[in-house]
């Protein structure tokens, strides 16, 4: 599956992030053969991942659709986290993203099997990846990168998500931005 749908924060605060991630990845650069930081990844909160997001593009225009219908609506990123020891994250505050999620799931109607293996609806936690070991750290730096997440990076005051963007999975690409209703 070629395409993921997610959101992203303030142009300010996805380059305070790109600092604190650029800073972590030289620390450890030395260390890690295959470095995800290398290639660049727009800080985002993936709200659709790719499963049933085909090359033929059938599910874009029920996207666009659902999108256009959703309101806008604010969302919070907070404490720094961690999954076990393969991921960093910064959490994500917000009742309406679950909701988007679940309409987006729907317009979009992938295979069951596939939501269930690809951590989708009642599995689905919001969330902004900071580092994670598939990028090549080890597990202690996932847990030392939370930690200094939590004393360098400042707390992000909430923000309107007006829209979502389709990336290619492949790159990283922003292909498009799909906006959300205006009702406020």
């Amino acid at each position: 599956m070629p395409f993921f749908i997610g959101i992203v924060p303030p142009e300010d605060y996805k380059e305070q992030i790109l600092v604190f991630r650029n800073k972590w990845a030289k620390t450890f650069r030395t260390r890690w053969d295959n470095n995800g930081f290398r290639a660049p990844v727009e800080p985002h909160i993936t709200v659709k991942l790719s499963n049933g997001l085909t090359e033929d593009m059938d599910w874009l225009g029920r996207v666009r659709e659902t999108c256009s219908s959703f309101p806008n609506f604010q969302l919070t990123l907070s404490e720094p986290g961690t999954f076990g020891t393969a991921v960093t994250f910064l959490s994500v505050e917000s009742k309406e993203i679950y909701n988007l999620h679940k309409n987006l799931v729907d317009a979009v109607s992938p295979p069951p099997e596939l939501i269930d293996s690809n951590i989708e609806l009642d599995n689905f936690i919001p969330h902004l990846t900071l580092g994670q070991t598939k990028w090549g750290m080890n597990e202690a730096e996932i847990i030392e990168m939370k930690l200094a997440a939590r004393e360098v990076l400042p707390s992000f005051p909430s923000f309107d998500v007006t829209f979502v963007r389709l990336f290619d999975i492949k790159t990283n690409v922003p292909l498009e931005d799909i906006k959300l209703a205006k009702l406020f």
